[in-house]
């Protein structure tokens, strides 16, 4: 799928006063709205008039010249995460786990694994961002997926990149550990871009790369959307079942990306997860204990 096939990309990016506002990607240039109403810009399904424009100096991870910078393009009031939504995914969580029944029954179940990765932006970076690794894991890894951003009565809006960074040796400790594993400060990343998708029934390819602080690749692989068990409206209608989802939340859709047992994150290293049509969200590695000290709101940005 190429950028210009797939739909319309809108992205946040703070201006040199500090001030957040929504761009369009136009070619090499970002058209930039003046509102920080994302949520409204997608519910619309129409763009405001472009008061002006910055170059794009990057086209996959839209970088832009100083002093501008790409936020994370949606503070969602909460993300949520579905899990065992490839076989891969499975089988891994399987292998990891004490209790090797309990996967098998949820992908084979109707009823999807849910659950809350997020709520508030409070654990969600943006492109260029650290993600961390928790201090009491050993074995730390990223889950590169599909992420949805949800309208009003989770409707799907348009789709972006998310990292589900995890800590596969306390999930599979015990599945009650999932939270623990699964939610701490900068566990997860989105970006760097939303795309209104043209036609929400094709398939998306999504490639994860994992470089070391040297810059050398330590790891890659590739998995595609087509090879998920479940549809998007499928979770979708799970989600909002007796649920309250507020708008602008967005839902991981699962991985079908599971590095080796010898392949941990490690600070340092950098992520990269690339879906074509919607660009390259780049990730350096952090530890969780440095970089988990208050941080300005991501709101104001």
């Amino acid at each position: 799928m190429s950028v210009e096939s797939a739909g319309l990309r809108l992205v946040r990016v703070s201006d040199p006063d500090g001030n957040a506002r929504v761009g369009v990607v136009a070619g090499d240039e970002l058209g930039l709205l003046g509102h920080d109403d994302m949520i409204g810009t997608l519910e619309r399904g129409e763009v405001d008039s472009v008061l002006d424009s910055v170059p794009i100096r990057d086209a996959e991870t839209l970088a832009l010249p100083e002093p501008w910078r790409v936020l994370v393009p949606i503070v969602a009031p909460e993300t949520w995460a579905a899990g065992v939504t490839y076989e891969r995914s499975r089988e891994a969580r399987t292998a990891e786990s004490q209790r090797r029944d309990v996967y098998d029954l949820v992908y084979d179940a109707e009823r999807p694994e849910l659950f809350l990765k997020d709520a508030a932006g409070r654990r969600t970076v943006g492109p260029g961002e650290p993600i961390a690794v928790r201090s009491d894991a050993s074995w730390s890894v990223p889950e590169p997926e599909l992420a949805v951003v949800l309208g009003a009565g989770a409707r799907p809006l348009a789709v972006t990149i998310g990292n589900d960074v995890s800590s596969r040796d306390i999930e599979g400790a015990n599945p009650l550990y999932l939270p623990q594993a699964k939610i701490y400060g900068r566990a997860c990343a989105l970006g760097p871009a939303l795309l209104v998708p043209l036609d929400w029934s094709v398939s998306y390819e999504i490639e994860l790369r994992i470089f070391d602080a040297s810059g050398q690749l330590r790891f890659e692989d590739g998995t595609s959307t087509a090879s998920m068990c479940r549809s998007i409206s499928t979770l979708t209608e799970f989600l909002r079942r007796d649920n309250p989802v507020p708008a602008g939340s967005v839902l991981l859709t699962g991985t079908g990306i599971v590095p080796p047992d010898e392949v941990s994150l490690t600070p340092g290293q950098t992520v990269e997860i690339r879906i074509p049509g919607i660009g390259v969200l780049r990730s350096p590695v952090g530890g969780a204990a440095h970089l988990n000290e208050p941080k300005e709101d991501q709101a104001n940005v």
